[in-house]
């Protein structure tokens, strides 16, 4: 049963301060993957402090392209540097974690689409790897180059695999209503649509609200959750807020 699990950039990283890993949060993480039993594990991790402000500075975003080719080197180079360190806390734990970058592997097409194909991937579980992408600036046709979130990787990934179980372990205990108090279950945007807003700090993929609309596309039970939750998805248990459209 595959399984796919994002670990959100603020939970990964300190992401009001400038390309600094949170190295104590993400050994915990890293040692809960560890000692989960799960057959076939792809994990996707967001950019934090490291792309997202290369990201701001160039002024790329999800929409808004650049044909600057130092831009794109500068936030790819970001993200692989953040990838080599949730790579190597993985592996630390015993993880057989493998970077994936998808600047090298896939592209935007003209309308906005995502074509990254995940058969490398598939690959990479079959051999008993657990494939490790992330968020990263992607070759867009028109556009020069844009920003694929992990949020967009996660569902992208988990329709291509068939996945089972979608999670996204972020820095709250899951989605939260007006009043902060976690929503148990999300059917539908217009549930939440009234207590959704950006998140605090530099985030050029559009925060909660992006998030939850990229869950929803899903084609299979995602959560949302947070750290104190991991052992619980990976457990094959409810975390969280579900969604499920």
């Amino acid at each position: 049963m595959t399984v796919v699990l994002k670990l959100g950039g603020s939970v990964v990283t300190e992401k009001d301060s400038p390309e600094t890993v949170d190295d104590d949060q993400l050994a915990d993480l890293a040692a809960a993957v560890g000692e989960a039993n799960v057959s076939d594990l792809v994990v996707v991790h967001g950019g934090g402090s490291f792309g997202h402000p290369h990201a701001a500075e160039h002024g790329v975003s999800t929409s808004e392209g650049t044909t600057d080719s130092a831009a794109v080197r500068d936030i790819a180079a970001a993200m692989e540097r953040l990838n080599d360190a949730v790579v190597g806390a993985l592996a630390g734990a015993g993880v057989p974690a493998v970077p994936v970058h998808p600047f090298s592997t896939g592209h935007r097409t003209a309308d906005g689409d995502l074509a990254l194909p995940t058969d490398h991937v598939a690959a990479m579980l079959e051999e008993g790897f657990v494939p490790v992408l992330h968020g990263d600036v992607l070759t867009h046709t028109g556009e020069g180059a844009t920003i694929v979130s992990g949020d967009e990787l996660v569902t992208h990934v988990a329709v291509g695999l068939g996945a089972k179980r979608l999670g996204l372990c972020s820095t709250v205990p899951g989605v939260l209503d007006e009043d902060g108090e976690v929503v148990g279950e999300i059917g539908s945007y217009d549930d939440v649509a009234a207590a959704l807003g950006g998140s605090d700090a530099t985030d050029v993929t559009g925060g909660m609200a992006a998030k939850v609309r990229s869950l929803l596309d899903a084609e299979s039970p995602a959560f949302v959750f947070g750290p104190a939750d991991l052992r619980a998805f990976l457990a094959g248990e409810d975390a969280g807020t579900r969604i499920e459209g």
